[in-house]
């Protein structure tokens, strides 16, 4: 597949001080693929992590005795630049040691898994508290490797230490989706750093070898409709997965920091086989066998209410991106007391800021 099929070429400011400069790298090719002519226009999002699962301790899962308290309540909106930290996010996202090249895909992960523990029927878990910073939940399976995209963002918090870890967990994933390509995520300002007593339970987030129905029960747990579903599962058009981290191996698309509707596509172009290795079990591409599905990722397919939004989808870019951005911005606030937020916050993509003047 040649990557001009999936790649954007729109460039993004290197500065604020200097005129548009192109950074190409963000939006990465994987390493091959036949070509293939790309059906709609581009904008971006992964890893539901899109992206991808990743291991190791990070210094949060160990807090000391003060971090049992609340932190702090959030911070009033007009008390931070979000703009500034938004720009500050996307001027870290690049990186060519790390990964495919871009944090982008680990931080939408991350903002999903901090969010998506959601329960409506309790009330409980959801992006209001950022409790992953302890132990009982960074500890988590299905968090495994989340340690890096916190580890990520602690110079930025440090910089704007008035922004809860809350709000600045969910923007950096609104800011990867958005730098990556993808739609405008409306977002809202006002999230509370939460304490360890606070922590959900192990099990609320999905399990990748499950079927449609583990889905169902972990989204309808949530508040989604099938319809929503398809659109999050979109999100794996970013990133990876790796064996060290959830098991898995490889990524969905040939440009996994591009958020693009290729993920779909792929879906019903592609022929996939199950992949014989020692690993657990998942797909491959029959083409050059680079490319990986999950059995999630499959119930798109089989299933007889998921799959035309799937293949909607699929053919229909704008659509896409449409139904992510309202998808991914319900899933960022789940939790939050609507009381609690502030308006909504305009966030540009760097691209679509004027450079400043000297």
């Amino acid at each position: 597949m040649a990557f001009a099929s999936v790649l954007r070429s729109t460039p993004r400011l290197a500065s604020r001080a200097a005129p548009q400069i192109a950074r190409t790298s963000a939006r990465r090719g994987y390493a091959s693929g036949p070509a293939q002519a790309k059906s709609n226009n581009g904008l971006l999002f992964g890893a539901l992590g899109a992206a991808v699962v990743g291991g190791g301790l990070y210094f949060y899962a160990r807090p000391d005795p003060n971090d049992q308290r609340t932190i702090k309540d959030a911070a009033s909106p007009k008390e931070v630049d979000y703009q500034a930290v938004y720009n500050a996010i996307a001027d870290s996202l690049e990186d060519e040691k790390y990964d495919d090249g871009s944090y982008g895909p680990v931080l939408v992960r991350l903002a999903w898994h901090a969010s998506g523990t959601y329960d409506k029927n309790t009330g409980n878990g959801g992006s209001n508290g950022a409790t992953m910073r302890f132990a009982p939940e960074a500890n988590h399976g299905a968090n495994a490797g989340l340690e890096k995209a916190r580890a990520h963002l602690e110079p930025i918090k440090k910089k704007f230490p008035e922004i809860t870890y809350s709000d600045l967990w969910t923007l950096a994933g609104v800011c990867a989706v958005q730098e990556l390509g993808g739609p405008y995520i409306p977002w809202r300002a006002g999230r509370k750093d939460g304490n360890v007593e606070n922590c959900t339970p192990d099990g609320r987030l999905p399990d990748a070898d499950k079927g449609a129905d583990h889905i169902r029960n972990i989204f309808y747990r949530m508040g989604f409709n099938d319809e929503e579903i398809v659109a999050l599962s979109g999100a794996h058009a970013l990133g990876r997965c790796h064996t060290d981290r959830s098991g898995f191996d490889g990524p969905w698309q040939y440009a996994p920091t591009t958020f693009s509707n290729e993920y779909f596509r792929l879906l019903f172009d592609e022929k996939w086989q199950e992949r014989k290795w020692k690993g657990p079990p998942q797909f491959e591409n029959k083409t050059d066998k680079s490319l990986m599905m999950l059995r999630t990722d499959m119930a798109l397919v089989t299933d007889k209410a998921f799959k035309p939004t799937a293949q909607k989808y699929a053919k229909d870019e704008n659509a896409f991106f449409s139904d992510f951005s309202k998808a991914f911005s319900k899933l960022i606030h789940l939790g939050v007391p609507t009381a609690q937020l502030s308006e909504p916050v305009p966030l540009k993509k760097i691209e679509d800021q004027a450079p400043a003047t000297a």
